[in-house]
């Protein structure tokens, strides 16, 4: 049965046919899927957990062991993220801000984006299974399904998807020091809240910057009406303040002490500044500067907790 041309195959010339995509193009859009930005932070995480879990008596660094890690942890991150775009490609092409996404602008079809995400996703698992060992698997496993199937559907339905989603999304300082230690001691959940706190800030300002882009798509990361201010001030402000304690708890609790723990302090309460900003002037100029400090700051302030860690270790017992 033939089938009416389309607008682009009319404006094609007799003789010619339709250019494929370039195979750079191709490329680039399986590298946008796997959310590289987002992959950047995951891997400083997952390292900060690797590096300050693993124990001096252990012996030499395992590098290998470190390599392994955030390997795999890398592929079940990016499996996630291509799980997660083809779950809302939808709705992420009525946002301006994910509309360009390759599944949502129709670069890539949605069943080759399925099959990316389960091929990352499973040898991901295996890789950190076999390489690694199976607490560092099993903790991927439970950050990828609570992610895709607790807090992706939670995006639709109520603001305290925000809550679901950090959960999972401060997996990978657990991630790295189970791959290290083979276990999840008092430090390895000082790190997780480290980063569970900081999620809040960091999408509060993402939230309020594309509020009108979230509900034209649907998404109910924030209430309505005057409740949107006050529910973006709180999820700002509250996070932060536990935050100061628990940035600079490591240092406490180890031999450094309280001159270590000085640049975390300044950093935390810098960052308590941005958010104190926002919870009173809610403009986009203000959250945009939250945004950005959210962003160096945890690498910032776990740089900090490794250098204090190797100067305990040069100290003399």
């Amino acid at each position: 049965m033939a089938t009416k041309p389309t607008i682009n195959e009319l404006c094609i010339p007799a003789g010619a046919h339709p250019r494929a995509p370039q195979r750079s193009s191709v490329l680039s859009d399986y590298w946008a899927l796997t959310k590289p930005e987002v992959n950047t932070l995951i891997v400083v995480a997952t390292f900060a957990g690797f590096y300050l879990g693993y124990p001096k008596q252990l012996g030499s660094f395992p590098f290998w062991l470190l390599l392994h890690t955030l390997a795999g942890t890398l592929l079940v991150a990016s499996g996630t993220a291509t799980l997660n775009q083809y779950l809302e490609r939808q709705f992420d092409a009525q946002m301006r801000r994910t509309a360009r996404r390759p599944l949502a602008a129709g670069r890539l079809r949605p069943e080759t984006g399925l099959r990316f995400g389960i091929l990352l996703s499973v040898v991901g698992e295996i890789y950190l299974g076999l390489a690694v060992n199976a607490l560092a698997s099993l903790l991927a496993a439970i950050t990828l399904t609570s992610y895709l199937f607790i807090y992706t559907p939670l995006k639709r339905k109520t603001p305290l998807c925000t809550l679901a989603g950090a959960l999972p999304g401060a997996m990978p300082t657990l991630i790295g020091w189970a791959a290290a230690t083979g276990t999840l001691s008092l430090g390895a959940w000082i790190l997780y809240a480290m980063l569970f706190l900081w999620q809040f800030p960091h999408f509060m300002s993402i939230a309020w910057i594309y509020r009108e882009d979230y509900v034209r798509a649907g998404y109910l990361v924030l209430p309505g009406g005057r409740r949107k201010g006050q529910f973006v001030a709180f999820g700002s402000v509250l996070p932060l303040l536990l935050l100061l304690p628990v940035s600079i708890a490591p240092t406490l609790l180890s031999r450094s002490g309280l001159p270590y723990a000085i640049a975390p302090l300044v950093l935390s309460t810098a960052f308590l500044y941005c958010g104190l900003q926002l919870a009173m002037h809610r403009t986009n100029a203000v959250a945009k500067r939250l945004l950005f400090v959210s962003i160096i700051y945890i690498p910032l302030a776990f740089f900090f907790m490794m250098v204090a860690k190797i100067l305990v270790l040069t100290l003399p017992s």
